[in-house]
């Protein structure tokens, strides 16, 4: 995972939808990428065959949220909070670094015209240079390509990818991409909902059922609900890495979810979003592309003693990997415990930091404290199966992380279940 990228999504209360077509005073940049309409790309290419690249196939709905980039590379000493033209950038200056954060719009959508009117979808609205500068014309640019390579490159694209169908830029440099909705809410939407019914139950204590079996149930489609989830995920990810492309952004709120209930976790399908630092790790790529958004990923690499391009390869799976075991811990820990006691950035520091990625020191941590009791049982199962897991895909040295698909083949998955 890319150090220090941070992506958050923050979603607007539901309201009745309301449809508008989109501003025609528009200019169609493609974003540089040129489509022949008739290019025969397999069953899934027609996706990067047929991208839409005219405003005028789409209708605009509400705006429906915000969503949040940050490279940190120093922490926060001294934030200053800019308002221009409702978009938000945080500029904060530590010695010389200094740290951007880039929100970017979602709205609700959907095509007006050709095979595909009718379909539902999420707009991603990166701004113009003027507001964004150029890292949100890279990045906007860099997330278009990856989705349109990916479903281009393959007969079957992973069904755990969000599909991208098309995107314009408009007069004022703002960039616009369009995804299929298949769904609303992140991997961070539902940790934080289940903590919080969590909370709301052992609050009601035994007046919230004459069923005294029912926490027990809860529990188990609860790890249902998460197993699927995490291997949904690495099902993605392993594809990504098939087909030459990381991540480096992976995280709670850069995975999609079609529901957040987990009775329905027989219907749930995890995927993956937020292509924005994806690197392409073709050798020929590697061989040239040293600098812009996959910079800082090349300079860990280096000091992580990689130099070779096999070696930088091998660093960015690797490193994707981290991105997916911290993600792990994220699911492993927060919807298990009660609204408050833990999230995302307190156990990575206490993975690091307090323990250094011991995970056995861990374990021993939190198996003294009652709040974290569900959750060392969760990763007890099959006689530590997930410590285990969790250890190697947290492993500090990069060269002994196992890949995405020897990850979804350990016996975890199927002992949390039992």
């Amino acid at each position: 995972m890319a150090a220090g990228c941070i992506t958050t999504c923050t979603l607007s209360p539901h309201s009745p939808s309301s449809f508008t077509h989109t501003p025609s005073s528009v200019i169609i940049k493609s974003f540089n990428l040129k489509f022949q309409q008739n290019e025969k790309t397999g069953t899934h290419g027609r996706y990067r065959a047929s991208l839409i690249m005219n405003p005028e196939s789409f209708e605009v709905g509400r705006l429906i949220g915000s969503y949040g980039f940050m490279n940190v590379t120093s922490y926060d000493t001294s934030p200053q909070l800019q308002d221009v033209g409702g978009l938000k950038f945080q500029d904060v200056r530590e010695g010389d670094v200094q740290i951007r954060s880039l929100f970017c719009r979602l709205y609700e959508g959907r095509v007006a015209q050709g095979p595909r009117k009718g379909t539902p979808i999420i707009f991603k609205v990166y701004p113009g240079k003027q507001i964004g500068g150029l890292e949100a014309d890279m990045m906007a640019s860099n997330e278009l390509k990856s989705h349109a390579f990916l479903q281009s490159c393959s007969q079957s694209i992973s069904k755990n990818i969000q599909i991208l169908l098309g995107g314009f830029e408009t007069k004022t440099g703002e960039q616009w991409l369009a995804f299929r909705n298949d769904g609303k809410y992140s991997a961070t939407d539902y940790a934080k909902a289940s903590s919080e019914k969590l909370s709301k139950n052992r609050a009601l204590g035994e007046q919230k059922s004459w069923n005294p079996f029912e926490e027990e149930s809860n529990m188990k489609r609860k790890r249902f609900f998460i197993i699927k989830l995490l291997q949904g995920v690495l099902s993605g990810l392993a594809y990504m890495h098939d087909h030459e492309r990381l991540h480096q952004s992976l995280g709670p709120s850069s995975v999609v979810l079609n529901t957040m209930v987990d009775k329905d976790a027989a219907y749930l399908v995890p995927r993956l979003r937020d292509l924005a630092f994806s690197v392409d790790i073709r050798f020929s790529s590697l061989e040239e592309n040293a600098y812009g958004l996959s910079e800082g990923l090349w300079r860990r690499a280096r000091s992580s003693g990689a130099y070779t391009t096999m070696e930088k390869r091998a660093f960015g799976i690797a490193d994707d990997i981290y991105g997916a075991g911290l993600l792990f811990a994220t699911l492993a820990f927060i919807p298990f415990c009660e609204a408050g006691i833990v999230d995302s950035l307190s156990l990575q520091r206490l993975l690091e930091t307090t323990f250094k990625l011991d995970l056995a020191a861990t374990r021993e941590y939190c198996l003294a404290d009652d709040r974290f009791l569900d959750a060392v049982k969760f990763l007890d199962s099959g006689d530590g199966a997930g410590w285990e897991l969790l250890q190697m895909m947290l492993n500090p040295d990069f060269r002994n992380r196992p890949i995405a698909e020897a990850v979804l083949k350990h016996r975890f998955f199927a002992a949390a279940l039992l």
